[in-house]
């Protein structure tokens, strides 16, 4: 997306990824988990038809926030990509050295404009705050065999995920309230697993449903 001096609102899809545990690997290890990860949402992004060479990227050292191009299907990306994504977390972890990879994902679709630093707008925010939620964090720390941890926002769970075109069932999130910078995010987590035999598909298993008393509103 090209800075627009004007200011221009546009509608977007956005997803935030971020390594679990990123600051207790060392340098070369570090660098190790930058590549796996890249090769995971390259692979996961062309399994469903899209390229992230198009996708503008902010990138950090431990993950990046990127808004994809219009006009992209976002039920496929919360539901499909996500789906590949955690498989090939999976296959990457079957050779794991000290650390496996292990990841958090949110997606959020709304308003945002183009800045000097990266997309200015509620929609950053909004995907942002979803990918620090404790909850989410919490996923991945109590559940040791999980790869992915994955939340959308509560106007992308009623706009994509309950209409049915998304491979992810509602009946696999879970709704979570959280409070942060003197704000509340409403979003919903993924409490199955993304890819797998509880992945929601036929034959599958139902969701595992995950409690999260206090850390609702972490």
């Amino acid at each position: 997306m090209k800075e627009n001096e004007e200011g221009q609102l546009s509608y977007r899809l956005l997803l935030a990824v971020d390594i679990q545990g990123y600051s207790r690997r060392d340098t070369r290890e570090q660098l190790h988990a930058q590549r796996l990860l890249s090769e995971a949402l390259d692979g996961a992004a062309r399994g469903v038809g899209l390229d992230r060479a198009g996708w503008d990227k902010q990138v950090g050292g431990d993950g990046e926030l990127a808004t994809l191009p219009e006009g992209v299907d976002p039920a496929t990306v919360a539901g499909d990509f996500v789906i590949l994504l955690d498989g090939a977390l999976r296959e990457a972890n079957r050779d794991a050295g000290r650390f496996r990879l292990r990841v958090r994902v949110s997606l959020h679709h709304g308003t945002l404009t183009a800045g000097p630093f990266g997309p200015a707008g509620d929609a950053p925010i909004v995907v942002q705050r979803l990918l620090d939620a404790a909850p989410l964090r919490r996923l991945l720390a109590d559940d040791v065999d999980r790869d992915l941890a994955y939340v959308v926002s509560d106007s992308l769970f009623d706009d994509v995920v309950r209409t049915g075109f998304c491979a992810l069932p509602p009946r696999g999130f879970r709704a979570v309230r959280v409070a942060a910078k003197g704000a509340v995010f409403r979003g919903h987590i993924l409490t199955g697993r993304a890819a797998g035999e509880d992945a929601g598909g036929p034959g599958a298993r139902s969701a595992r449903v995950l409690d999260f008393p206090a850390l609702a509103l972490g």
